[in-house]
Order: structure tokens, then C-alpha cells, then sequence
């Protein structure tokens, strides 16, 4: 009887760590800003972003840009700006359209909004990840030419 007890205390157990491993939360946040999108705007749908001229569709977490002859709707930016600094580029939130298509004004927004643009200053959701860099020795023991951040061998110096 009690080998009986134990076997079933057993399987209560394992069944009831089975329940609890199998309730896995998964937080996707579909029509949510990205960490790079201003402060202030959490239900803006679109960005214009002047300097890639390019839109960021909130709601279907897809930057909008011209290619190839027609607007493409994807999750990367055009090649030629993979690496831009979203988080430093300037944003600017369309409150004013409301509709499935931001670029239909497109010809206002690059002239209006032309590459380098920066209006008031923007602070980010989320803070920008720290990418691993590889970090080259400088204290006087590399190659003997002086060059490096902090050691007074800069321009304009004299040894």
C-alpha cells in the first residue's frame, strides 16, 4: 500500500512539473515600438527617417522604402544602409496620416524632411545594445609610432 502511495505521490509530482514547465510566456510585441523609436509617440503607426529616406510601419514592425521600382515593405533597411545608427538618426513621427500607404507623400516628406534634418532633440524607448569590440592594446606597448586615444600624440602635439 504504501509503495502504491508513493508511486502515485510520484506522478502527482511529475505531472504537476510538467504543467508548470509547459506555461512558457512568450512576449512578441507585435504593433509595438522598436527601442529606437522616440520617446512620447508609443501609438504613432509610422516613421519617416530622413536620412535613409525610408518609413517604419509600427503596427507591421516593416521599414517601407523605394526599390527596384516600386515601395517594398520589409524587416531590414535597403542594403546600402544596414549598418545606419537608429537609435542616433533622427525620426520623424507621422501624426498626421492615418492609412496603409505613408509614401504617397513621399515628394513633401523628402523635401520637407531632407537628408541630415534634425528637428528637436530625441530620446529613445530603449537603450541602444553595446556591441563586442575588439579592443587593441594602447599603453605604450604597441609598435612604438605613438598613435593612440589619450596619449598626447594627437595632431598638433610635440614630443
Amino acid at each position: 500500500m504504501k509503495t502504491i502511495r508513493l508511486f502515485a505521490t510520484a506522478i502527482i509530482i511529475v505531472i504537476g512539473i510538467s504543467k508548470s514547465a509547459a506555461q512558457v510566456s512568450v512576449n512578441v510585441n507585435i504593433g509595438a515600438p522598436p527601442a529606437w523609436a522616440p520617446v512620447g509617440y508609443e501609438t504613432a503607426e509610422y516613421y519617416y527617417l530622413p536620412d535613409v529616406e525610408s518609413y517604419y510601419d509600427v503596427r507591421a514592425s516593416r521599414f517601407i522604402y523605394f526599390g527596384n521600382g516600386q515601395w517594398v515593405r520589409t524587416r531590414y533597411l535597403p542594403r546600402p544602409y544596414r549598418h545606419y545608427d537608429l537609435y542616433n538618426g533622427y525620426k520623424v513621427v507621422l501624426t498626421d496620416y492615418h492609412g496603409p500607404s505613408p509614401y504617397v507623400h513621399f515628394k513633401e516628406h523628402k523635401v520637407k524632411y531632407y537628408k541630415g534634418f534634425h528637428g528637436p532633440p530625441q530620446h529613445t524607448i530603449g537603450v541602444r545594445p553595446v556591441k563586442r569590440v575588439a579592443v587593441m592594446k594602447e599603453h605604450g606597448h604597441g609598435n612604438g609610432h605613438g598613435h593612440g586615444k589619450g596619449h598626447g600624440h594627437g595632431k598638433g602635439n610635440k614630443h
